[in-house]
């Protein structure tokens, strides 16, 4: 599992709604998309590559919560050294 932080990468809450997920991603994808962005592709192409992989983690329930799961025991396994 990644340790990367969805949430933070759409700018949403760990509270957002399914719809308030999609809203925010189909924002965000249309904004950075590669063909929109023909002067700053290459950024623009790892920005939607990291919207494509939050979206795909967050707007799935169970992969939602395996992650948000991972997200809480990766927390508490990584303050306790």
């Amino acid at each position: 599992m990644s340790d990367k932080d969805y949430y933070k990468t759409l700018g949403i809450s760990e509270n957002a709604t399914d719809e308030e997920i999609k809203k925010v991603y189909r924002k965000l994808a249309m904004q950075y998309h590669p063909d929109k962005n023909q002067d700053r592709r290459k950024e623009a192409e790892e920005r939607f590559k990291a919207l494509s992989e939050a979206y795909y983690v967050l707007s799935d329930k169970n992969r939602r919560a395996e992650y948000d799961a991972y997200r809480k025991g990766y927390g508490q396994r990584a303050g306790g050294y």
